[in-house]
């Protein structure tokens, strides 16, 4: 990060030019009414988080408006400003673009959100964006949050969307290391980038919980798996995209080491914040792609599984087409000689068997030869 300059500029030099909050007329017709200054809109908007000036790593005000904020930071030529922000008004933010001098684009960016991670530097300004993530217990899911970060040479200002990341925790834990504040907005941001890369580890712990509670559930045959392996493949490729552009984005401001001329404490925090991430995203890159290959396993045993019902119910068909050829074949076998008898037992006058001496031997043996040839023919066709 650039020196902190001697002296802030004046209010007015800051608000002429692209730094007027966008729509701002450049001046106010005679006449006219002025318009309400967006310095003062009162810093106990649900959106203001906590706003505090610095000295030597020390808080020596805690102002209760940004109006206040800006005034006792004026005062404080060797002070810093640190105020964080929770959904922040369009108001707030083009109140704080007229006084830090931010950009246009990053004001944008800030107040719209969806952003994905990323580094860009403004002038004496650096703004970061960040992805905060936390593991829900009750849900068994990942919940990601956004958190926008303007770094300047005496002032950081933090704009939160969602839960995640928890900045009082990091504030408080360089209030009670006044020597590590003492450095100034960079020691701020490394310690708010170290908070958001030690998140990860607990959403890193429920994914590799889940793995395994995926990989049980695969080999048990759950029908629903196939749904959570889903879901959690999806919450993996939104946890890439927060994870693998910090790698670079890190990379990037230690390369700005000598050039800014950071501190050589600052330059050991970043690596070790370095390390860490470049770990989560290769164990962030390792669970997809176990998921990839576990989802392939469960579609193996499911098609084993169709195959295997498949195969039973063509047995079961096959043992039932067998019992309905055998039954066929001995009611075939049976209808031969009912049908015989049931014509000699019209007992019409005119049939010459009636009174024939060898009619009944002949009709018995007629029904015998008839049954007998069709038990040859079937059995010779596997049907008995």
């Amino acid at each position: 990060m650039p020196e902190r300059p001697d002296r802030r500029p004046s209010p007015s030099a800051k608000r002429s030019g692209w730094l007027r909050p966008p729509g701002g007329p450049a001046s106010t017709p005679p006449g006219a009414t002025p318009p309400a200054s967006p310095a003062a809109v009162p810093a106990n908007h649900h959106s203001v988080v906590d706003s505090a000036v610095y000295r030597d790593g020390r808080r020596v005000a805690s102002p209760a408006t940004l109006a206040e904020t800006f005034r006792q930071l004026r005062e404080q030529p060797d002070g810093m400003a640190w105020i964080g922000l929770h959904r922040p008004t369009e108001t707030e933010l083009h109140s704080l673009a007229a006084e830090f001098d931010l950009h246009p684009l990053a004001i944008e960016d800030a107040q719209e959100a969806h952003q994905r991670p990323k580094l860009e530097r403004y002038g004496e300004t650096l703004f970061v964006v960040l992805r905060a993530a936390r593991y829900l217990d009750a849900l068994e899911e990942v919940d990601f949050g956004e958190l926008h970060v303007f770094v300047g040479p005496d002032f950081l200002i933090t704009v939160r969307h969602g839960a995640a990341p928890d900045l009082s925790a990091v504030r408080r834990r360089m209030e009670e290391t006044p020597d590590l504040l003492s450095l100034g907005p960079e020691a701020a941001l490394y310690a708010i980038l170290d908070a958001v890369v030690d998140g990860y580890a607990p959403v890193v712990a429920g994914v590799q919980n889940d793995m395994d509670e995926i990989e049980t559930e695969v080999f048990r045959g759950d029908p629903e798996v196939s749904r959570r392996i889903y879901e959690l493949s999806r919450e993996m490729v939104e946890f890439q995209r927060a994870t693998r552009p910090l790698v670079g984005m890190l990379h990037a401001l230690m390369a700005g080491f000598a050039k800014y001329g950071t501190d050589e404490e600052l330059q050991r925090y970043l690596r070790d914040v370095a390390d860490h991430v470049t770990h989560t995203s290769e164990r962030v890159d390792g669970f997809r792609q176990a998921l990839t290959e576990i989802l392939t396993v469960n579609a193996t045993l499911v098609s084993q599984q169709q195959n295997a019902e498949m195969r039973a119910l063509a047995e079961a068909g096959f043992e039932q087409n067998e019992e309905i050829k055998k039954i066929s074949s001995w009611a075939a076998i049976l209808f031969a000689p009912t049908l015989v008898g049931t014509i000699y037992g019209m007992n019409f006058e005119s049939m010459p068997e009636l009174g024939w001496t060898f009619g009944y031997p002949l009709a018995i043996c007629l029904m015998g030869m008839v049954c007998v040839s069709l038990y040859v023919i079937f059995k010779r066709r596997d049907w008995l």
